[in-house]
């Protein structure tokens, strides 16, 4: 896999009937390695290790019913009352990062009602600061450490 624009981390990847597989530490599983995996569990990685967010506050392709339809948000993270904290919208490396992607982690938070937003390809990424009143927004030079 391509690098990106996060520190290097260690995962196990192994091969299954000629499809690479890695380890997801947060589901317990080996799941297919696409460039959108890829993505998800460096971003996952660094979350853990350099913002210190727990990992059992953490859910990978959390349930989110929107208008009657079952989608997945990414990444979720949750706060020690199990309310949503932070979404992480994920794209593989070579999906460019635009409004609609933005728009669709904005989806997932109508339901959510989380603090923070970040999209990301791996090599770039944006996170937004919610107001409380769910709709106005401000984009942070960083994302926020764990508290």
């Amino acid at each position: 896999m391509d690098p990106l624009n996060l520190p290097q981390y260690n995962f196990t990847i192994k091969e299954v009937l000629g499809k690479k597989k890695i380890f997801d530490k947060i589901r317990r599983k080996y799941v297919v390695l696409t460039p959108e995996e890829w993505v998800r569990q460096n971003f996952v990685s660094f979350l853990i290790e350099q913002l210190n967010y727990p990992s059992s506050l953490m859910a990978i392709e959390a349930k989110v019913n929107i208008n009657g339809l079952s989608q997945r948000a990414d990444i979720v993270v949750y706060n020690t009352m199990r309310k949503p904290l932070l979404i992480v919208e994920c794209k593989a490396p070579k999906v460019k990062i635009t409004q609609a992607v933005f728009d669709q982690a904005a989806r997932y938070n109508i339901k959510l009602r989380t603090k923070l937003l970040v999209v990301t390809n791996g090599l770039n990424h944006y996170c937004a600061s919610i107001a409380d009143d769910g709709r106005n927004y401000q984009f942070l030079e960083q994302i926020p450490a764990y508290k």
